[in-house]
């Protein structure tokens, strides 16, 4: 596919014009139905050059759009609404990043962010201090918080053998993985000097 560098004529071969009833070769983009967005980059129409100009006469990007997002694209800081670092009053020192500097429309970084920020809290906890880190994972394993003892440990730890061995779930092993997870954790706890 070779585009011509000042006409937006892409030449190829075997396209044909998308307008109804036209014969001639599809040699010029024009926007879809589906316009570029979060989704990927839109599609398009192929038409020749009297029915691209035709179709550029009467389209209208703002067709569909509220007054206020109408207002919103035509604003000259449309794009610019995040206050970069280097101008913010501590000029990003802090080394943390706000959320309003990213799009997250799945909340993926704040997800994982706020079970990162519950994981140091749990292990600023007094209770927690008497375990090291691998010892606090293998409480999150099992569901325990810090402040337990040997027989609180077996008590969870034979519920949670309970519910997923194969044996008590009539032979499923879909939940295998789990439950060596919890086997190992329990074993690394039950040798752990905070229990003793």
């Amino acid at each position: 596919m070779r585009q011509s560098r000042f006409h937006g004529r892409v030449e190829s071969g075997g396209r044909m014009c998308n307008w109804p009833g036209c014969e001639e070769a599809g040699e010029f983009r024009a926007p879809g139905a589906r316009l570029p967005g979060f989704d990927g980059p839109g599609d398009y129409r192929w038409f020749c050059l009297d029915h691209v100009r035709e179709f550029n006469s009467g389209y209208d990007y703002f067709d569909g759009m509220s007054a206020e997002e109408i207002f919103r694209a035509q604003s000259p800081l449309h794009g610019w609404e995040a206050q970069s670092r280097a101008f913010r009053p501590d000029a990003g020192v802090d080394g943390t990043p706000r959320w309003a500097d990213f799009a997250d429309p799945l909340e993926a970084i704040s997800g994982r962010a706020r079970a990162h920020m519950r994981q140091r809290q749990a292990d600023l906890k007094p209770e927690n201090a008497r375990f090291n880190p691998e010892e606090r994972r293998a409480l999150g394993v099992l569901g325990l918080e810090g402040d337990i003892d040997g027989k609180t440990l077996r008590l969870r730890y034979t519920r949670l053998l309970r519910q997923y061995h194969p044996d008590h779930n009539g032979g499923d092993h879909s939940r295998a993985a789990r439950l060596q997870g919890v086997v190992e954790a329990y074993q690394l706890l039950r040798k752990s000097p905070a229990l003793a």
